[in-house]
């Protein structure tokens, strides 16, 4: 069996693929897969994709379908006892695979998670959020269950390409991302950390993030409308599979706190628009019995945010009623 099935998904990314394709065909392990989903791309992306000649490189050519559904049609193909994702505009360290599945695979773990470094501008940087430095000491050198991790889950870094999975464990669970909206990781994150038995992580940086003014996360425009339907599709996560109650204060929190900063740093003529999908969700919420969880739970900036969104009739009558003050990033 190969050890390691590589999703690569890629839309426009003529500038970056290059690099991200050659950081994996240069790994110290070779026994691998390259899926690459060519997601409806209209540059030279596929050009560049077939400028490599390697066998072990398998090409998905498909309409644009969103990095979600992308990374869902390289799963249903992996072959691989492994899996790992990898970004069109990053790239790995070269000893990355062979460091994550080794951990995963001596540990027997069904997610393990590396450290991740920031580049930008011929600069590398660290943060304390790729760093894992909410794990203190205790998890080194060992397995554990996602329950030890409870007062801060919503603290961990939920980008799928920190992490190694076993694929059987992703297949036994039925795990997929969102389809159709951006921030896919975060409920495939949830779902797959809270469903697994045996996680580890590994103090290395095995991963280099480009930061770059395309980057999803770098440029606060329409792709943050889709904060929304992802905070819902997270809570029907835990209600479903009833993480709810056990979780529910801090839940509630980064349910409220996404689009709040998302609606904070948007460009201001999507604002409007966030603001409407924002309370469309909270009147749904108003009218459900988890309404007396939120007033009970939020801390008061979330809550005033939250029952000023339900008050206001419009977008600048909840200008008035919030004051909030705009934020130039998330």
């Amino acid at each position: 069996m190969t050890k390691v099935s590589i999703i690569l998904p890629v839309f426009n990314g003529e500038e970056y693929i290059k690099k991200a394709i050659e950081s994996v065909l240069k790994q110290s392990l070779d026994d691998f897969e390259l899926i690459i989903i060519n997601d409806g791309s209209t540059d030279d992306t596929l050009a560049a994709i077939n400028s490599f000649d390697d066998e072990r490189i398998i090409l998905i050519n498909q309409s644009n379908q969103g990095p979600g559904e992308a990374r869902n049609n390289g799963l249903k193909i992996a072959v691989g006892e492994y899996v790992m994702f990898l970004d069109a505009d990053d790239w790995f360290c070269p000893d990355a695979l062979e460091t994550s599945y080794g951990e995963a695979k001596n540990r027997n773990t069904d997610i393990s998670i590396f450290q991740i470094i920031k580049y930008h501008d011929g600069k590398f940087s660290q943060n304390d959020w790729f760093n894992l430095n909410n794990f203190d000491e205790s998890f080194d050198n060992r397995v554990f269950a996602p329950d030890e991790c409870g007062n801060f889950l919503f603290d961990i870094s939920v980008s799928a390409c920190q992490k190694i999975f076993n694929r059987q464990f992703l297949s036994d669970i039925t795990a997929s991302f969102p389809k159709g909206i951006y921030f896919e990781d975060m409920p495939f994150f949830f779902y797959t950390f809270l469903k697994s038995e045996r996680i580890s992580i590994i103090r290395r940086h095995l991963y280099v993030r480009r930061k770059h003014e395309g980057s999803i996360t770098e440029s606060v425009d329409s792709k943050f409308l889709d904060t929304v339907p992802a905070g819902q599709i997270l809570m029907e996560i835990f209600i479903e599979n009833g993480w709810y109650d056990m979780y529910k204060f801090d839940l509630l929190a980064f349910k409220i706190n996404g689009p709040r900063y998302a609606l904070m740093g948007i460009e201001e003529k999507y604002k409007e628009d966030l603001y409407y999908l924002i309370k469309k969700d909270y009147e749904a919420i108003k009218s459900s019995e988890y309404f007396d969880d939120y007033l009970d739970n939020l801390g008061p900036v979330k809550r005033k945010f939250f029952s000023d969104i339900i008050k206001s009739k419009d977008y600048d009558d909840f200008r008035t009623l919030n004051q909030m003050k705009s934020s130039p990033a998330l």
